[in-house]
């Protein structure tokens, strides 16, 4: 894969934001009280909000690869 190195940072710092900013962000949405119901177990918000940023980080990271290999390529 031949990419401009320029745009390959781009994609490297892109997917490391991903996988920086989202658990921070999953951290906050565990804490939520709307996360959990009276018996303890995970609501929709909760579940919603684990998917997204599941898909995300998996996005992220897969940008990230992409990134390191139009670097090294």
């Amino acid at each position: 894969m031949q990419l401009v190195p320029g745009l390959a940072i781009v994609l490297i710092v892109a997917g490391a934001w991903s996988l920086i900013v989202w658990p921070q962000f999953l951290r906050r949405v565990m804490t939520d009280p709307r996360a959990r119901d009276a018996a303890g177990k995970a609501t929709k918000f909760l579940t919603v909000h684990v998917v997204l940023v599941t898909i995300s980080m998996v996005l992220g990271l897969a940008t990230a690869i992409i990134g390191v290999a139009g670097l090294v390529a």
